[in-house]
């Protein structure tokens, strides 16, 4: 294969419509734009407008609030630590950290640490260090004979 014989496969890409061109093209004239009004014209956002009657979006109750600053855990389930554990990819028998678990690939890169999920089972004795967790998972691992660290969150700096 060479990059001078890569080609779309037929189909994948489909041609514009010329518009403007004549009457006998069928999209002449008007460009299938009807016949004039707001619609008609370039740079119309009506989405939403509903005549000047208040639209749906903001007769509707809101409920809650959404948070500005989400937190962005890498979540991780006790059953998929134990197959990591299983699979020889983390040692028990060590702390286990954040930074173990990215290296083997058990987690992927987030800006905020692991959340430890209680989802499957545990059966390894372990120590593990995240930066949070679930009551169902402290419970497993405990019951398992581990331990669960929740790291403290670093604190923000004041602007």
């Amino acid at each position: 294969m060479k990059l001078n014989d890569l080609r779309d496969n037929p189909g994948a890409r489909k041609k514009p419509i010329t518009v403007g061109r004549g009457i006998g093209s069928g999209k002449g004239k008007t460009c299938g734009r009807g016949v004039k009004g707001q619609k008609a014209r370039s740079g119309v956002s009506i989405r939403g407008f509903e005549g000047g009657q208040m639209p749906l979006h903001r007769r509707l109750p809101k409920r809650g609030f959404k948070t500005m600053f989400p937190k962005d855990y890498a979540i991780l389930n006790i059953g998929r630590l134990q197959e990591a554990i299983d699979d020889g990819r983390i040692d028990a028998k060590a702390t286990i950290t954040e930074d173990m678990l990215l290296e083997n690939g058990v987690v992927s890169k987030s800006a905020d640490g692991v959340r430890l999920l209680g989802k499957g089972q545990i059966k390894a004795k372990i120590t593990i260090e995240v930066a949070g967790a679930s009551a169902s998972a402290i419970e497993a691992v405990e019951k398992a004979g581990g331990k669960v660290t929740v790291l403290a969150a670093p604190a923000q700096e004041a602007a």
